[in-house]
């Protein structure tokens, strides 16, 4: 299964998904008139058709009889007694009529194509509430719709064709931050990866060392986590199955010490990446936050130009939040890129688009699931057309 069919299996599970609830705006003002595809119709098949309808069309002879004409009756005359009334025969009842079969155009047409609604201001502001649901933001929100409506206002439009729409105006907002992890020459090229707690950094780290190394790069992992134990045996699992070693000090020990052996050891054994775990951390811990920046002037001590990538993981379900997150970090540890994780479990994936339009930050990949596979470089087309349901196929 390609990871665009597997995004699109997983994504947005819960309620209220954005595709569905397109789908319902389309049916809710649908057009009641019912719209009847064009058919290109045969010759023969036409006359045969034109046929039936002037036939249908010929009224048929009236069954009642003329009545005949009165004699007249002359004045004086004697009168002439009335002729007993014949009696009235009784109609014999009318067989049952089948019921009537289509013509043949209707044969031919078919079914009802798929409903439209008019692209009109309430259809428009149920679009921009949707997207705000998904939380996209109301900037971005009102921006879209504003486009989508551009020279199609009043216009009867599908379910499809607004998804199409929808996904090309999402897919241009995407399109310039969608970018690799970038490999610079200079070895080791130190990877600062930071984040919330609980927001997949450590697993991420697992990933991309697994991958990097299946590209053939040498990988150095330092669990730079150093207050939570099973963090450390997390990442020794990753470093165990994709053959990287894993540094680690002693529980509670100083992680900016950490580092700093980490890239004097990754140099001399020639690493091409050194991955560093941290801690996770609250955006509103000023203390811990600080504990961050420390890290990043200690890695400068040894390297003026290190961290030559600094990653914030991001987690999918934390909606809005995402956005002050990004902020606080990126104050403290001048973030380079992002990784968004989780989106397999959350309906509010729209944050993503809201993050691209407000940072402009690199999106480096996405993950939807537990698997190595399951963390792919960022498609901003796949995403978009995920993100509200359209399949191309």
């Amino acid at each position: 299964m390609s990871f665009f069919r597997k995004m699109k299996d997983r994504m947005f599970k819960s309620s209220s998904k954005l595709d569905e609830g397109l789908d319902a705006i389309i049916e809710e003002g649908a057009d009641t008139a019912e719209v009847v595809p064009e058919v290109e119709v045969p010759e023969a098949e036409a006359k045969v058709a034109s046929e039936e309808a002037a036939a249908e069309a010929t009224p048929e002879p009236s069954s009642a009889e003329t009545p005949e004409p009165q004699p007249e009756i002359a004045v004086g005359a004697a009168p002439v007694p009335e002729a007993e009334p014949e009696p009235t025969p009784i109609a014999a009842p009318e067989p049952e009529l089948a019921p009537s079969r289509p013509g043949i155009l209707g044969r031919l047409m078919g079914r009802s194509a798929e409903p439209k609604r008019a692209l009109d201001d309430e259809m428009l502001e149920q679009l921009e509430e949707l997207l705000i649901a998904s939380d996209m933001g109301v900037d971005i929100a009102l921006r879209v719709t504003a486009n989508m409506a551009e020279g199609r206002y009043g216009k009867l439009m599908s379910a499809t064709e607004i998804k199409t729409l929808l996904a090309a105006e999402i897919a241009g907002v995407m399109e310039p931050v969608a970018r690799p992890l970038p490999i610079y020459p200079k070895t080791p090229q130190v990877v600062l990866v930071v984040g919330v707690n609980g927001s997949g950094k450590t697993t991420t780290i697992g990933k991309l060392s697994s991958q990097f190394r299946a590209a053939g790069k040498k990988v150095v992992i330092a669990a730079g986590d150093t207050f939570r134990a099973a963090a450390v045996e997390q990442l020794q699992v990753w470093g165990d199955r994709a053959g990287v070693p894993v540094l680690t000090a002693p529980e509670g020990s100083d992680p900016a010490a950490l580092a700093y052996d980490a890239m004097v050891k990754a140099e001399a054994e020639g690493a091409d990446l050194l991955m560093i775990d941290t801690a996770g951390r609250l955006q509103n811990r000023a203390d811990l936050m600080e504990e961050l920046a420390k890290i990043v002037r200690v890695i400068r001590k040894k390297d003026p130009d290190a961290p030559h990538n600094t990653l914030l993981v991001l987690d999918a379900t934390t909606g809005q939040n995402a956005l002050r997150q990004v902020e606080l970090f990126g104050q403290m540890a001048d973030v380079s890129g992002l990784v968004m994780t989780k989106l397999d479990g959350t309906a509010k994936g729209g944050v993503l688009v809201a993050l691209a339009d407000k940072f402009g930050l690199p999106i480096h990949a996405i993950g939807v699931g537990e698997q190595i596979e399951d963390l792919q470089p960022f498609d901003p087309e796949e995403f978009a057309d995920a993100l509200v349901g359209l399949d191309r196929s």
